[in-house]
């Protein structure tokens, strides 16, 4: 028994040194700092005006977000299916704004459910043959107030969708959207 507590004293005691040349020699770390915000540049409009106006468009460049995205956001009041909101793949691609880009664009997996705000919607990535530039992912993304709702289109290399994300659930853009919905 005597022969145990020692073991088990001088086995902490070797933890404790090896704990404090682990910290001499810099080999334990202080806790990863959280990332800092992406920088966000609103940009003009880029597409014709049609139905439902213009919109708000941002880029985060690659330095900022990891990769270029561009983000083309704007409200459709009244068009959203009142009672199930934007909870389909079949709803997303009726209010997204794809065509704003190209009217070929395909699927590239099923959608999936977002939160944006206070609000639900769905997101979904797509490849887009946009005319006269190279074929292009965007994610189309659409979140509703009741029969309001507001759609983002995410224009980048690859889909981009957290630091979208992470964009649209920010004050700037929560702010604009309780003031477009009337809120």
């Amino acid at each position: 028994m005597r022969t145990a507590a020692l073991a088990s004293l001088l086995a902490i005691a070797l933890c404790g040194l090896l704990v404090a040349d682990a910290e001499t020699v810099g080999l334990r770390r202080d806790p990863p700092k959280p990332p800092t915000a992406a920088v966000w540049n609103e940009i003009k409009w880029p597409f014709p005006l049609d139905q439902w106006g213009t919109g708000r468009a941002f880029r985060c460049p690659a330095a900022e977000c990891g990769l270029a995205i561009e983000i083309y956001l704007r409200p459709k009041l009244g068009f959203c299916n009142c009672a199930t909101g934007v909870s389909d793949d079949a709803e997303l691609d009726r209010v997204g704004d794809l065509e704003l880009l190209s009217d070929k664009f395909e699927g590239l997996r099923d959608g999936q459910p977002v939160t944006v705000a206070w609000m639900k919607g769905r997101s979904r990535p797509y490849r887009v043959a946009i005319p006269s530039a190279r074929t292009r992912i965007a994610l189309a993304i659409a979140f509703n107030d009741k029969c309001d709702v507001i759609v983002a289109t995410v224009l980048s290399e690859e889909a981009g969708e957290g630091p979208a994300l992470a964009f649209l659930n920010s004050d700037l853009v929560r702010r604009w959207a309780e003031r477009e919905l009337g809120l």
